[in-house]
C-alpha cells in the first residue's frame, strides 16, 4: 500500500499542502477531503499545518527583509512588499487584533495565515498577541471552508 494511500500519510499531505503560501488552508481542506479524510479531521489537520509557518515568518521576515534590503536587486522588491503589508494592514490598525483575525479569516488570496504573520510583524504586533489572532482566524477559515467545500460535494 503506497504511503499517500495511509490515513497518516492523507493527513500529513493536508498538513503539507496548509503550509504552502497562497494554497494555505483553503486548498488544504479540500486535498484532505479528496484524499478521503473526514472533513472535521482535514480541518484540523489544515490549520495545524496553516499555524505551523506562522512563528517563523514572524520571527524572520524582518530580519530577511532588512538583510535583503541592501541589496541592489532585492531592495526595490522588499519595499513594494512592505508597501503591500502596509496596505494590506489598514484594517489591522483600525481594529489591531480583531483586524487580524478577520485578515486571516477571509477565505481569499491574498488573504491568510502567510500575510497576517508578514503583516503582524510589520506593523510590530507582538507575538504572543499576533498568534492567538492567527490561530482564532485560522479556525473561523477553516469552518467556512469546511461548509463550503461539505456544500460542493453535495451538489456533484
Amino acid at each position: 500500500m503506497p504511503f499517500l494511500e495511509t490515513a497518516f500519510g492523507k493527513l500529513l499531505m493536508t498538513f503539507g499542502t496548509a503550509m504552502v503560501p497562497v494554497v494555505e488552508l483553503r486548498g488544504a481542506i479540500p486535498v484532505g477531503v479528496a484524499a478521503g479524510l473526514p472533513p472535521a479531521v482535514a480541518c484540523v489537520a489544515a490549520i495545524l499545518g496553516n499555524l505551523l509557518p506562522v512563528p517563523f515568518i514572524m520571527l524572520l521576515a524582518r530580519r530577511i527583509a532588512d538583510w535583503l534590503r541592501g541589496t541592489a536587486f532585492f531592495g526595490p522588491k522588499i519595499d513594494w512588499l512592505e508597501r503591500r503589508a502596509h496596505l494590506k494592514g489598514r484594517i489591522v490598525r483600525k481594529y489591531r487584533l480583531l483586524g487580524l483575525v478577520i485578515l486571516v479569516a477571509i477565505p481569499l488570496p491574498g488573504t491568510g495565515a502567510w500575510t497576517g504573520a508578514l503583516v503582524a510583524s510589520v506593523l510590530d504586533i507582538r507575538m504572543r498577541h499576533a498568534i492567538p489572532a492567527i490561530f482564532l482566524g485560522l479556525v473561523v477559515a477553516g469552518m467556512l471552508i469546511t461548509f463550503l467545500t461539505m456544500g460542493l460535494i453535495r451538489l456533484f
